[in-house]
């Protein structure tokens, strides 16, 4: 058993999300863990993502809005959690980009509420309990902004957000950091790269990609396709979690990467030969259904992701290559079509999001 879990309580906001319901699908599988899901289910949070372990007896699920102050506190006096992992967060740059309002709601007034839940908590608790506390708030590195050709994110660069979802996590980066300064709460942040694999919302790119090539539909490219990514497998990204809650320093920062930049035209190249390989279209090669449409306006050109901090203190590094973790992928949406089907509600019906049709 890890020594980040045992016989403790575990709070993860956003657990019914993608990172989040990987994060909780990895720290039930210690059954003195006992783990309780925050979750609002608005539309990218789904109980399907964690259907193979809501009924274990060390979970628990608690269908709640982080910026429900009344409801958060009432969580957090009921479990008095030892570890916060804090994942739940509007996190669609385009979606942002026609309602910037809930992204301001939600990630940095929502932040807020949980930081002070968690104060109020940690408060009542003696030195020795305080000491094995930690208050783990999860970014991402979209709160740098954009890199040209060369050089990499890392820990110490000056935050610079380009688009109102960055800014607003941006915000709440601050705020934990600002707790833990001020008040002493046992705070790490941590910011990471792309995050792929299974169980992601249909929404994001390679989902995307995969549900358009699968349709027959037109496979949208922003732009020409240059605009690159460093992309991080979830799995590892979780396994980077629970190394944080083990090993990292109060009041650190680490960022982590997969070391895997593509170029999005290189990463929809790609996942048109695996279906190539793995669902032959009789009509010809998945990559003629490609096509470029008006880029996304303020897109970053360029994310990369310095890791060596995380590889020296936590003695993490990923364990999936991009080829591995791609093939792995796509192989689990083919499998899981009705999961896609299922979580596809009227919330969103696969249009295109971040035209600034509105705020």
């Amino acid at each position: 058993m890890r020594s980040d879990s045992t016989g403790r309580t575990i709070v993860v906001t956003g657990g019914a999300g993608f990172i989040g319901s990987a994060l909780v699908r990895s720290l039930v599988r210690d059954p003195a863990c006992r783990v309780v899901v925050m979750d609002a289910l608005t539309y990218a949070g789904n109980l399907e993502s964690l259907h193979t372990v809501l009924r274990f007896p060390n979970c628990s699920f608690e269908r709640i809005d982080i910026t429900d102050a009344a409801a958060v506190r009432r969580c957090f006096a009921t479990y008095s959690p030892e570890i916060v992992y804090h994942l739940a967060a509007e996190s669609h740059v385009d979606r942002s980009i026609d309602s910037p309002a809930a992204f301001i709601h939600t990630n940095v007034v929502g932040t807020y509420i949980l930081l002070d839940a968690a104060l109020g908590t940690w408060k009542l608790r003696s030195d020795t309990e305080r000491a094995a506390c930690r208050f783990i708030h999860v970014s991402t590195d979209e709160v740098f902004g954009s890199l040209g050709e060369h050089g990499k994110f890392s820990e110490t660069t000056p935050y610079a957000p380009r688009s109102p979802y960055s800014a607003s996590k941006a915000g709440a980066d601050h705020l934990a950091r600002a707790w833990h300064h001020t008040f002493g709460l046992p705070v790490i942040v941590t910011n990471c790269s792309n995050n792929f694999g299974p169980y992601q919302f249909p929404e994001k790119f390679i989902p995307v990609v995969v549900r358009a090539a699968l349709n027959g539909d037109v496979i949208p490219v922003y732009g020409r396709g240059a605009n690159i990514r460093d992309w991080l497998y979830v799995d590892d990204h979780v396994e980077a979690l629970r190394c944080v809650a083990e090993r990292g320093r109060v009041g650190g920062t680490y960022a982590f990467g997969g070391g895997n930049e593509r170029s999005n035209l290189d990463v929809v190249t790609e996942i048109c030969s695996i279906l190539d390989e793995m669902h032959p279209n009789p009509k010809g090669s998945y990559d003629q259904q490609i096509s470029f449409v008006a880029d996304r306006p303020g897109h970053d050109f360029r994310y990369a992701v310095d890791s060596s901090l995380a590889q020296r203190e936590l003695g993490w590094k990923p364990a999936h290559t991009f080829e591995q973790g791609l093939r792995e992928t796509v192989e689990w949406y083919l499998q899981n079509d009705q999961w896609s089907l299922d979580v596809m509600s009227g919330a969103y019906r696969g249009e295109r999001l971040g035209l600034g049709g509105g705020v």
